[in-house]
């Protein structure tokens, strides 16, 4: 069983719309990055000033990290709608429930696998 093509249109409009967010996400949080400013290695500035852009790196890092891994699976949730397996559990190959894929549209696997696999 698949879902009907207007149904799969839907949520591929939408993921894109969610990829071209991210992207967008992505490029303000490297420009928010103290790090990427070219003059922050000639300047002088008190080791406390220093230890608060380190954090703020390192935050930026963080949240640049979960973006780009919720973009992957974004990128593979619209392949899976190209080859016509999006919505088919990875593990037991069994439809995943509509209800989950609302809530998380890059779901690979049903709530039962998913379980299984969080216990390993």
């Amino acid at each position: 069983m698949r879902f009907p093509l207007n149904v799969l249109k839907k949520i591929a409009d939408h993921l894109t719309k969610e990829k071209d967010r991210i992207t967008v996400n992505i490029s303000s949080l490297k420009s928010q990055d103290p790090f990427s400013d070219p003059d922050r290695l000639n300047d002088n500035a008190a080791s406390d000033t220093d230890a608060k852009e380190e954090i703020s790196h390192e935050r930026m890092e963080a949240l640049e990290r979960e973006l780009r891994l919720h973009m992957e699976e974004i990128k593979i949730a619209l392949e899976r709608i190209k080859k016509g397996t999006y919505g088919k559990c990875m593990s037991c190959k069994n439809m995943i429930d509509t209800d989950r894929l609302a809530v998380k549209p890059t779901a690979l696997y049903c709530v039962s696998c998913e379980r299984k696999r969080e216990k390993r």
